[in-house]
């Protein structure tokens, strides 16, 4: 397959398996990643992030909830979302309620790296969002 073949196919791949879609709540920027996250949609998915974590804002919230598989290149994509994140002296948090993907931290290590909820934060009292 040449290089423009799996570009292609990397690129088709990422339009079927993964949608991100973002907005402000409660002070922080929320983050819904959809579908699969892994090798073919990592590149797609940094391009997102990094976009993301270069604004102003430095609360990030990644809602993992709606993401039905992710690999080693997922995790990637969420470490470097986390180091963009923390370079900017900001906060990244995870949204899961997958017990697989808490173990998936725990056995990578990353367990203790992230900090991982299993709901979206509430809202601060009078701001908007």
């Amino acid at each position: 397959m040449s290089e423009n073949d799996r570009a292609h196919v990397a690129e088709r791949h990422t339009a079927q398996e993964v949608h991100v879609a973002h907005r402000v709540a409660g002070g922080a920027t929320v983050v819904s990643l959809h579908g699969v996250m892994d090798v073919l949609t990592a590149p797609a998915l940094s391009l997102r992030l990094d976009a993301l974590t270069t604004r102003h804002e430095l609360d990030h919230v990644l809602d993992l909830r709606p993401v039905t598989f992710i690999d080693c290149a997922g995790l990637g994509v969420l470490c470097r979302a986390r180091n963009r994140t923390l370079a900017r002296q900001g906060r990244l948090r995870l949204i899961t309620e997958s017990a697989s993907l808490r173990r998936m931290l725990w056995v990578t290590g990353l367990g203790d790296v992230f900090e991982v909820h299993t709901r979206l934060p509430q809202p601060l009292p009078g701001s908007q969002g």
